[in-house]
């Protein structure tokens, strides 16, 4: 479903955010929107404080099987995401954000050469694919599962927020985000997604738009 049919013009790629079940629930989704790309360079960021080499290794068997040679870039701290990481991503006609932590994931990209070179990225007409927290990250607000509230987000997608994995929150809080918002809010189980392209936004799955999307 389209429900928007005006896009950016200065954005001219693809910004995919998806709910859960990085490099496992979204293999249609992330096979389509990955059909012209050779390679993609994952980002195992926001899974910094957690296992980023099991989360590497299972984007290598998604590669695999989806027919995309997964080139990971292990950006786990500020001081990685220079001028080096950014010069990958140049190199690139994708990217993929996963992991758990969106406030790490702010915390190490914003205002660095690295997130300099995402936004060229989508600008060229790349395709950047996020999951999870590190979908949450890039939007301004951005969800803290926390409390249900926002915050400061990256706002490479701006004037919206999306809550993702809304499956395993619980209803309290879920429902405490809503009232919170003051913006556009998208509703992202696991399996479900968003996708901006210069067609407008997709729905893909159970995803829930509560308000108007920015165009």
């Amino acid at each position: 479903m389209i429900v928007s049919s005006i896009y950016d013009a200065g954005m001219a790629g693809v910004i995919a955010l998806q709910g859960g079940g990085p490099f496992t629930a979204n293999d249609d989704l992330d096979g389509r929107l990955l059909a012209s790309c050779e390679r993609v360079v994952m980002l195992p960021t926001a899974d910094a404080f957690e296992q980023p080499r099991d989360l590497v290794d299972t984007a290598l068997v998604w590669g695999a099987r989806i027919g995309v040679v997964v080139e990971p870039l292990m950006v786990i701290t500020r001081p990685d995401a220079g001028d080096t990481a950014a010069s990958v991503v140049d190199g690139a006609p994708a990217v993929a954000l996963a992991g758990d932590s969106s406030i790490h994931l702010r915390s190490v990209l914003k205002g660095t050469p690295l997130f300099a070179a995402i936004e060229r990225l989508v600008a060229r007409g790349g395709t950047l694919i996020a999951t999870g927290a590190s979908a949450s990250a890039l939007c301004d607000p951005m969800t803290d599962r926390r409390g249900g509230a926002f915050g400061l987000g990256l706002g490479l997608v701006p004037g919206m927020a999306v809550i993702t994995e809304t499956e395993v929150w619980p209803a309290d809080q879920l429902v405490r985000a809503h009232e919170l918002a003051t913006t556009p809010v998208v509703d992202l189980p696991t399996g479900s997604a968003i996708v901006r392209s210069d067609s407008g936004w997709e729905i893909v799955g159970d995803a829930v738009v509560h308000g108007d999307l920015p165009a």
